[in-house]
């Protein structure tokens, strides 16, 4: 596997490109109580899409905050590597980042009563490539105690982090 780039130097963004400068926990966390200030219940999804761009691959991991039943929106970090890996090699690290912010930001969650979802951009018909990776990347986020959706019910990875990737 690639070597990822570390949380702690994960650029953040929101969808409009204005910058996030405090460490995402404490964004999620500011958000979280300013949400909740205006009356909003919140549950949170993670996912993480890629494409492969000539020898690049890009990564986009998203932060989605979905308010109930008044739309949401969602906090982006992108990265790219020129390590080559299979189809199956990317959709295991598309995970494993996405389980990586969700461990981060569990306990803020769960102590705010928020509830969590990790989407993987699997999709669940084995007659698709990424099919090879489902039952290790279902395994790897039921394994940490996440809620596990694939497509079509992964839309943080399959729209919205394929949406900024």
């Amino acid at each position: 596997m690639m070597n990822q780039i570390p949380l702690t130097e994960m650029k953040w963004r929101r969808y409009d490109g204005r910058k996030i400068t405090d460490p995402i926990s404490e964004a999620v966390r500011k958000t979280i109580l300013r949400e909740r200030e205006q009356g909003h219940r919140l549950k949170v999804c993670i996912g993480t899409d890629s494409q492969v761009r000539g020898k690049v691959t890009e990564f986009a991991t998203v932060i989605v905050f979905l308010r109930e039943k008044k739309g949401g929106f969602m906090f982006i970090a992108n990265y790219k590597t020129e390590q080559k890996m299979s189809i199956r090699e990317r959709m295991i690290l598309e995970v494993a980042r996405s389980v990586e912010i969700a461990y981060e930001l569990c306990n803020l969650l769960d102590e705010h009563k928020v509830e969590l979802e990790v989407h993987a951009d699997i999709n669940t018909d084995p007659h698709f490539k990424s099919n090879t990776a489902l039952k290790e990347a279902m395994g790897y986020i039921l394994g940490m105690g996440f809620v596990f959706k694939a497509k079509p019910d992964a839309f943080a990875s399959s729209a919205c982090a394929d949406k900024v990737c």
